[in-house]
């Protein structure tokens, strides 16, 4: 009866490409950091400021909010903000299209590496729908979090980290740290 239980157990979810097509390896982290420094490097040049995605989802949300009760999103400090003198559209703003080029350029990079399938990656011990709820989660923390420190981890780690801000730093130990603390308790769902 052991034996025979044994043989039908479910194995882990395994990385696996279409069979049409092997899966290509993963670029070296480091010289993919110093392509993101260039792209950083290319923003402020041409741009004149760093990279962020927060923005863009904030300009998003000021245009949602025109659309349904213009009264409240001109006279909200918050929103007025990114709704600026009302002669363009704040969903013209460059974060905006950054976003959406980071969006078609993973996936096209990930076609290209034939890695796009849809999936749930989890661990064997957490169902498919509590995965999906602590993605959520943390999503939610996640974005509160870069409203909270105003900006998300690429405006600030990377372009306030980059014009040695002060609080960009210690945003980023933050992050770091509730991490690894996180992950003691999170391990066990992906074993």
């Amino acid at each position: 009866m052991h034996a025979a239980s044994e043989s039908l157990a479910v194995p882990a979810p395994e990385r696996v490409a279409s069979p049409a097509r092997p899966a290509q390896s993963y670029w070296n982290p480091y010289l993919a950091g110093f392509g993101l420094g260039l792209t950083l490097l290319a923003a402020f040049v041409v741009m004149g400021r760093g990279l962020g995605a927060s923005g863009a989802f904030s300009s998003l949300v000021a245009a949602g909010t025109e659309l349904v009760s213009p009264d409240h999103a001109r006279t909200n400090e918050f929103y007025a903000g990114y709704l600026g003198d009302g002669t363009q559209s704040p969903l013209l703003d460059w974060l905006v299209f950054e976003v959406l080029g980071v969006l078609a350029g993973g996936f096209l990079s990930g076609t290209l590496a034939g890695r796009t399938r849809l999936t749930v990656e989890r661990g064997e011990h957490i169902s498919n729908r509590a995965r999906y709820g602590f993605a959520f989660l943390g999503g939610g923390l996640m974005g509160f979090g870069a409203k909270l420190a105003r900006g998300c981890t690429s405006g600030q780690a990377l372009t306030g980290g980059a014009l040695l801000n002060v609080g960009s730093w210690a945003f980023m130990i933050a992050v770091f740290a509730g991490g690894y603390a996180m992950a003691y308790f999170m391990r066990r769902q992906w074993q």
